[in-house]
């Protein structure tokens, strides 16, 4: 089945006030610099029944009508480039956001219109019903000839809550979202999942890449998507997060004569696999006091073929235990990860702790949200283990999260040895410094440095009686002495090592970085850091960075607030998806998806200088 994006390759825009081009002509420029095999430009034309432009502060590249997008046209047509619209669909007014999208396709030089679809907040969360009077009025009015594809999470989790069956006679094609650098998973396990997922729809299916992503991790994705799964054509997501370092792995043409198919036993990352299920011989669970466990539990064997044991979970004092034995026999670095089914698994709060890592004589506990995950292996972090440990990699788990009304999951655990890992290779996070100050003094026990000090507070309630009155997210860095805007123009560094995955400007917050930081040696947490209001930045998306190198200056944001780092640290993926996120007043989001950074870095120094 023949489409418009066989044999192109094709970048998304989003806004114009998140990218630093002024003007079509300033980004057609960059493309032409930068990736002039990029020959398509997808641009964000609507958001529900709204044109874009309602949600884009820059007038010269806001959708605001069918004028904008003529305009659009017109200059990259000029430039030899294609105009494809998307745009994000809701089903919460039927014909305002169908007459949108009509509106839009219908114009001169519009090649085709992708719909992102996805079960989220903001996104489709109406259930099935909407969908039918929703495409057969577009369909009605742009014809059966125009080319319509659908933008999906392809992780099979989400696949039943956007429900294909009802878009299948509408569409012409899909378009998987392969964000493995924001899963967190390697980037062949999440592409494998995403084919196989939608391979069997009977459309067209076209990946979309992350060009946020580390470099050779752009270039690897775009050959295995290629060699192993036939992909006829590669969009990139997006511009704006995609610098000098990262244009030239996807400015690749789809024939350039490079690509070899891979090897079917994958890429060697991993070696040595154990999986320890409730039905093998290294588990074992039992029960708290004279119960018998047998009562307690009850099990099923999963659509992926494990056993799974489940309870309800406890509110108080546990009930049950369960242990896993991986019994290493090769010393190494290992990925843990637990099994999350699809049934049964409803808890908030599960903990796994975790024995024998390398590098501490303590227990970890990490905790895990089994009901954000259906039927999918959750990476827990990589530690190292030796084998001569008796205890190396054992995890113990019992049921109590302090939640009424849930289940509790006991499933099988994976350690899977990564190969090329060591000690000098900064795979993993030896611990946080502070972002300022002189090397002594972030080498010092003080976690803000010198005369720095933190003129907000975390979680603090500022701009009271203003529109901007919110809970404050993390600390404002600020040096006062011996005079005032004493830190203007100070070098930031680094807090870990880790991945850049945003340095650009913000409208409200000028210039902002916001690095994931590696796993956590002692623990595998993975932090987002949000370094902001900078100048000077040093570093692009998809740069690897190290502890104390510096990556930017203190800046004022363009002169909206006095000389000072906003720097803020969430353990969720929240500032990877939205940079500028701000909760305001929901103290509830704000306490989900935020630490304090004080007390995260006191507690996580490195050992070792």
């Amino acid at each position: 089945m023949a489409t418009p994006y066989d044999g192109k390759v094709a970048i998304w825009h989003w806004r114009g006030d998140v990218i630093a081009e002024d003007t079509i002509e300033d980004l057609v420029r960059t493309l032409k610099n930068w990736a002039p095999n990029v020959t398509q430009v997808w641009v964000k034309t609507s958001d529900g029944e709204h044109f874009q432009g309602v949600f884009d502060d820059d007038r010269n590249l806001a959708i605001d009508n069918v004028a904008s997008v003529d305009k659009w046209v017109r200059v990259l047509e000029a430039n030899g480039m294609e105009f494809h619209a998307w745009a994000v669909v809701k089903g919460r007014n039927v014909e305002g956001e169908a007459d949108r999208i009509i509106e839009v396709c219908n114009r001169p030089g519009v090649k085709s219109m992708v719909l992102d679809i996805e079960p989220f907040s903001g996104f489709w969360t109406v259930g099935r019903d909407p969908i039918r009077p929703l495409m057969t009025r577009i369909r009605r009015g742009v014809g059966g000839r125009f080319h319509i594809g659908m933008a999906i999470d392809p992780r099979p989790q989400h696949k039943p809550h956007i429900f294909p069956e009802e878009w299948r006679p509408f569409i012409n094609s899909v378009h998987l979202q392969l964000y493995w650098n924001t899963f967190e998973r390697p980037m062949a396990e999440v592409l494998d999942e995403g084919f196989l997922t939608w391979g069997d729809y009977g459309l067209p299916v076209f990946p979309v890449l992350p060009g946020h992503a580390p470099k050779n991790e752009i270039a690897a994705g775009r050959e295995y998507a290629i060699a192993r799964h036939g992909a006829k054509g590669i969009s990139w997501w997006r511009f704006g997060v995609i610098g000098p370092v990262e244009f030239p792995a996807i400015d690749k043409p789809m024939d350039d004569g490079t690509i070899d198919p891979p090897p079917v036993t994958g890429d060697g990352r991993y070696g040595i696999e154990v999986i320890v299920a409730p039905n093998s011989a290294q588990y074992r669970d039992g029960a708290h006091g004279s119960a018998n466990v047998a009562d307690l539990f009850q099990s099923y064997t999963s659509p992926s073929g494990y056993t799974i044991k489940y309870k309800p979970t406890a509110a108080t004092s546990s009930s049950v235990w369960a242990r896993w034995d991986p019994q290493l026999a090769v010393s190494g670095w290992y990925e843990l990860s637990a099994f999350v089914p699809s049934l049964h698994a409803t808890t908030s709060r599960a903990r796994f702790k975790l024995h024998g890592v390398a590098s501490t004589t303590s227990e970890i506990e990490i905790p895990l949200s089994q009901s954000n995950y259906y039927d999918l292996w959750v990476p827990l972090g990589i530690y190292q283990f030796d084998a001569n440990n008796v205890r190396a990699g054992v995890v113990f788990m019992n049921d109590l999260t302090g939640e009424p009304n849930a289940e509790i999951a006991f499933a099988p655990l994976r350690w899977r040895q990564i190969l090329g890992i060591t000690p000098t290779e900064r795979y993993l996070a030896d611990g946080y410094d502070s972002p300022v100050g002189t090397a002594s003094e972030r080498a010092s026990s003080a976690i803000w440095p010198g005369e720095w000090f933190d003129a907000t507070g975390f979680d603090s309630l500022y701009r009271v009686g203003t529109s901007g009155e919110a809970y404050h997210t993390g600390a404002d860095l600020n040096l006062n002495e011996p005079y005032w805007d004493a830190d203007a123009h100070s070098p930031i560094y680094a807090a870990a090592s880790g991945i850049v995955t945003y340095a650009a400007r913000l409208v409200g917050w000028g210039n902002v970085i916001v690095i994931r930081h590696d796993p956590l040696l002692t623990t595998g947490q993975v932090m987002y850091a949000r370094y902001a209001h900078v100048e000077d930045i040093k570093v692009r998306a998809g740069d690897r960075v190290v502890r104390g190198q510096q990556i930017c200056k203190v800046g004022n944001a363009e002169g909206i607030f006095a000389y000072h780092l906003h720097f803020d640290l969430s353990p969720t993926t929240i500032l990877e998806t939205a940079p500028y996120d701000w909760p305001k007043l929901d103290r509830t989001q704000l306490r989900r998806d935020y630490v304090n950074p004080q007390a995260y870095l006191l507690k996580n120094r490195p050992a070792v200088r």
